[in-house]
């Protein structure tokens, strides 16, 4: 009886036979898993910023505290930005921003078409589609406002940080991590409020200026009290990044 080989015999290449599956090295970075985070972000913090939110009143002068559903998320993209653009340089940040907004655009498309779907016409059904109207149907706007503010604030972010490193290299990564965040979120904030505004019911512009101070406010102030955690991760991704090291090595830097 004649044994069958089950292992597949990969000839030479110039054989003209197939030489079987070929995959792409992906490597060993990081940049796929902090992309894919950031596109998350993005994504549902333009959800959640289609709902006005009301946290209450300053006693004694009056201020309203108005935010946005998403505005517990949105550092968080900053944060990220950060941590990509530290470590893959400013090219790669904008690859990144690129991608989150047109995996953002692609998600209200598909608001959209959900919404524009017919749906069941029972009582069930159409109170659901009021909601799905109500919900998602401003989203398209808090992306607008959203990719206007977010490309103009994460690009003058990641430039003042690559133009920091360029000149003090592996030093001063605190120092970058604080001069990059204020600029960045104030130039967006300014933007992004403007336009969200009517997304959310915001009419009068003491509320407009309610709504843009708490939010940059706010995003400052989470970006600097996450600082020494997000200069610990972008210090462990350093080096645990075969890839980042050998870049390292090959230009002479201390490691980092």
């Amino acid at each position: 009886m004649t044994t069958q080989n089950t292992h597949p015999v990969i000839p030479s290449p110039g054989s003209g036979r197939p030489v079987g599956a070929v995959y792409a090295d992906r490597g060993a970075s990081h940049y796929d898993i902090l992309l894919a985070l950031m596109c998350v972000v993005v994504i549902l913090s333009g959800i959640g910023g289609s709902k006005g939110v009301l946290l209450g009143t300053v006693p004694g002068i009056g201020i309203d505290l108005i935010t946005d559903g998403g505005f517990f998320l949105f550092p968080l993209a900053y944060i990220l930005g950060d941590v990509i653009t530290e470590l893959y340089g400013a090219r790669a940040a904008r690859r990144a921003i690129l991608m989150s907004f047109a995996m953002n655009i692609l998600a209200v498309i598909a608001y959209q078409v959900i919404i524009w779907l017919p749906g069941f016409t029972d009582e069930y059904g159409t109170a659901k589609q009021a909601a799905l109207e109500t919900a998602l149907g401003p989203v398209w706007i808090i992306v607008l406002a959203s990719v206007c503010g977010f490309l103009a604030g994460q690009s003058l972010n990641s430039l003042v940080m690559s133009r920091m490193k360029a000149r003090a290299g592996e030093r001063g990564l605190i120092a970058r991590l604080l001069s990059s965040s204020g600029l960045g979120e104030l130039v967006d904030t300014i933007i992004f409020c403007t336009i969200a505004a009517a997304a959310i019911g915001i009419t009068t512009p003491r509320q407009w200026l309610e709504y843009t101070l708490l939010g940059f406010l706010y995003k400052v102030v989470v970006q600097y009290l996450a600082i020494p955690v997000t200069a610990a991760v972008i210090r462990w991704l350093k080096r645990t990044d075969p890839t980042y090291q050998a870049r390292l090595r090959e230009s002479g830097a201390p490691a980092a």
